[in-house]
Parts: C-alpha cells; structure tokens; sequence
C-alpha cells in the first residue's frame, strides 16, 4: 500500500485489513460451531466482540472521505494485533 501510494500519488491508496468479523462465511467455515467460535474469539479481544460488516463500511468510508489519508493499512480487528 505505501509503495502503491508514492507510485501512483497524487491518486491517493489505501487499505482496510478486518479481523474477526459476523459474516455469512462463517456458516460455511464454522458449520454449526458459527456462534461458538465466534464468542470465543469475541472473549480474547480486547474490543469484547468480532467485528460487524458496519464497522468495515465505516473504516472504507472514513478512508474515502478523508483527502489527506495515503499510503495507510487501516487495522479494523478490534484489537486483534494486540492480543
């Protein structure tokens, strides 16, 4: 991303890179475990939960919105890198 965004300036890039987040892919991952899986991973992080397709949205939208933000990797983990 940092390299994209010297390249390519002044076009500004940005990433987001979600964690743990409630998405229909979990049915197919986790099967019948979903909810299991899910609070547990929600209990370790320091945020108390796993992410929503909302909290993504809103790191995507901040991002766009924000003319002067380049070169950024957007961690929306809810701690995750933390733990």
């Amino acid at each position: 991303v940092r390299a994209l965004a010297v390249e390519l300036a002044p076009l500004r890039v940005n990433a987001v890179s979600p964690g743990w987040v409630d998405t229909p892919i979990w049915e197919f991952v986790a099967g019948d475990r979903k909810g299991e899986t899910l609070a547990a991973m929600a209990e370790r992080l320091p945020a108390g939960r796993v992410g929503k397709p909302e909290d993504i949205a809103d790191a995507i939208r901040f991002l766009n919105g924000n003319g002067f933000t380049t070169g950024e990797t957007l961690h929306v983990e809810g701690g995750h890198r933390l733990v």
